[in-house]
């Protein structure tokens, strides 16, 4: 009987290793799906198209007036974005509350990656002066993909066990950046050779943005199906938007060590989205580059962020915190680098591309799996929607002080070089966390190298 017990002890192992397996690939293929959204859609082609679509609603001084409020066309989709946060903020610490208390987060999940891909698949019918249609369909957009994000997230410490979650969190998003780089050379095919499809340029647009939303929601049936919900105890009721948020706080306040590694993820979280976001602005503003040089920038970075996440996934040997503080330098010897490139040279700002790629990838992965150890166990969605809120709510510092610095020196490279900031004071705020102790603290198994 002893024997037999060990056999079905062993069956049971094993079937529940594959029956792991099979819900992480389902979980990989979510960032497959949703990835393009970013990299199509905000990255490349909303921007420009939606400020020329709100240019030609414009009055003779150059304003749109949504809800009769004058607002410049060149800034609507700045203002779309930021008011797309702000919903993304009410939202997400509700939705979280509401997930980790019944455990059902699979039909929260589809409600908001479909109410995402649906808003970008209606993308496609913004042309002419459409311009309020755009802004309502990317506050749309924009905020379910945030919401969509949080509870991706927190199903990774239930779907890895602590030794594999460096691993794991890093093939996710080298997932991503391989589905957004796939997606997006169809489409600079589509775009660039628009004439020979018998398309407008309009139209070539409106199909990239189109398609991207067809995307998310075909993929996403896969992490649907292989994901499953674990039912929790039952817990008090979510509280509205900003209470729910302030009592997550008032949680994580009980656990200062989590807290503290929040913050440094906050503030080097937010130099790694300025240089996603302004490096366009750099390369054409100050180093005189064209569209199509950018672009194809833009793919390398997502074509060798795959690789970076790969790469510093295998954390194993030095442990996340200390990968995520190397990553950290190479930043800065990024951005150092960046100050000094000479204009008119695209070859060197693709090799600064390729320096931002290669550390993108790896400095996120791992600072998603690092933050799955300090989650309290039956608090993963509540705690990941203040990681998201860090990851997409709070990144605005980086943005002003780019823009402060350019505005006092005229120079963009005095702006780029201001960034390095963040990564200089993120660093020294991660490396004073004992990770460790946080783990502990939060009731998680240390994993032997961390």
């Amino acid at each position: 009987m002893g024997t037999d017990t060990l056999r079905t002890g062993a069956a049971d192992g094993a079937d529940g290793a594959a029956e792991r397996r099979r819900e992480q690939r389902g979980w990989y293929f979510y960032d497959w799906a949703c990835s393009v959204y970013s990299t199509s859609v905000l990255t490349v082609f909303l921007g420009p198209y939606l400020t020329s679509v709100a240019e030609s609603a414009a009055d003779t001084d150059g304003y749109v007036h949504p809800l009769g409020i004058p607002v410049r066309a060149g800034s609507f989709f700045a203002y779309s974005v930021s008011l797309s946060v702000i919903v993304a903020v009410l939202v997400m610490p509700l939705v979280g509350a509401a997930a980790d208390r019944s455990g059902r987060k699979k039909p929260l999940l589809a409600a908001a990656a479909y109410t995402g891909a649906a808003a970008t698949t209606g993308m496609f019918f913004l042309d002419g002066d459409r311009y309020l249609l755009g802004g309502l369909l990317l506050v749309v957009a924009n905020a379910a993909q945030s919401v969509a994000m949080m509870l991706y997230n927190s199903y990774l410490p239930q779907i890895a066990p602590p030794e594999e979650r460096d691993a794991v969190s890093s093939r996710g998003w080298a997932f991503g950046y391989a589905a957004g780089s796939l997606v997006l050379v169809v489409n600079l095919v589509l775009y660039t050779g628009h004439d020979s499809f018998g398309l407008s340029e309009s139209a070539a647009v409106r199909i990239c943005l189109a398609s991207a939303g067809l995307w998310w929601g075909a993929f996403a049936l896969i992490p649907l199906r292989r994901l499953r919900d674990r039912r929790t105890a039952a817990r008090e009721a979510a509280l509205p938007g900003f209470r729910q948020l302030a009592a997550t706080v008032r949680d994580m306040r009980r656990r200062p060590l989590t807290l503290a590694f929040l913050l440094a993820y906050l503030v080097y979280n937010d130099g790694i989205q300025t240089v996603i976001s302004q490096a366009s602005v750099y390369g054409s503003e100050e180093l005189g580059l064209g569209q199509s040089t950018l672009i194809v920038a833009v793919l390398l970075v997502q074509v060798l962020a795959v690789a970076g996440a790969l790469a510093l996934g295998l954390a194993r040997r030095y442990g996340a915190k200390r990968t995520i503080l190397g990553s950290l330098v190479a930043w800065t010897v990024t951005l150092a680098a960046g100050y000094f490139l000479p204009a008119g040279a695209p070859v060197w700002f693709f090799v600064l591309a390729a320096g931002i790629g290669l550390v993108l990838g790896g400095s996120q992965a791992l600072s998603r799996s690092l933050f799955s150890h300090l989650v309290p166990p039956g608090k993963e969605a509540e705690y990941f929607s203040a990681y998201e809120l860090s990851d997409r709510g709070m990144s605005w510092l980086g943005p002003l002080l780019f823009g402060l610095t350019y505005q006092l020196t005229g120079s963009y490279r005095d702006a780029i070089i201001s960034l390095v900031a963040f990564f200089v004071i993120g660093f020294v705020l991660l490396a004073r966390v004992p990770v460790r102790r946080a783990i502990g603290d939060a009731g998680n198994p240390v994993p032997e190298r961390i």
